[in-house]
């Protein structure tokens, strides 16, 4: 799984905004300080807040006590949104979650369907956690779904086939 610096970075910002929410709500953060505490430039943290601001997640207040806030209650924004607002996905391969093709003449290879299941459970998760989980350093268990009857069926626990 590749998870880009703009995502990754991403959540640090908005996690840090959710930590200065915590102890006081009516603050803004400016980027700059935002920046120095997480280790990110200020034009590249200029460009993922044009991006979430866009996408509802973050409201900006301009002028000398200006900055950032989050739009919402850290409980209510997943980690999910956040991703997708930098337009950041998630690729576990070169296989997309698209239905098309990943070969040539848009063919779809042997294992397409496995790695699209996987980024789908990726994105599921992501979207069960929110920012407070994060804040929380208690983020919920991923869910392994249980193993279908065919799969069952096909393999034994001695990992010979019947």
């Amino acid at each position: 799984m590749k998870l880009s610096t703009k995502g990754r970075y991403a959540v640090m910002a908005m996690s840090d905004l959710a930590v200065q929410a915590q102890l006081d709500a009516e603050r803004p953060v400016s980027l700059a300080e935002l920046g120095a505490r997480q280790n990110i430039s200020l034009s590249y943290l200029e460009q993922l807040f044009g991006r979430l601001r866009r996408a509802g997640l973050v409201t900006s207040m301009r002028g000398a006590h200006g900055g950032y806030c989050l739009a919402g209650d850290a409980g209510d924004i997943c980690i999910g949104d956040i991703i997708r607002a930098v337009d950041e996905p998630i690729e576990v391969t070169r296989c997309k979650l698209s239905q098309g093709g990943c070969q040539s003449q848009n063919s779809r290879c042997l294992t397409h369907d496995l790695w699209a299941g996987l980024g789908r459970h990726i994105y599921g998760y992501l979207d069960a956690v929110t920012l407070d989980d994060v804040i929380s350093r208690n983020p919920p268990p991923p869910h392994v779904p249980e193993r279908d009857e065919h799969f069952q069926d096909q393999f034994q626990p001695t990992g010979e086939r019947p």
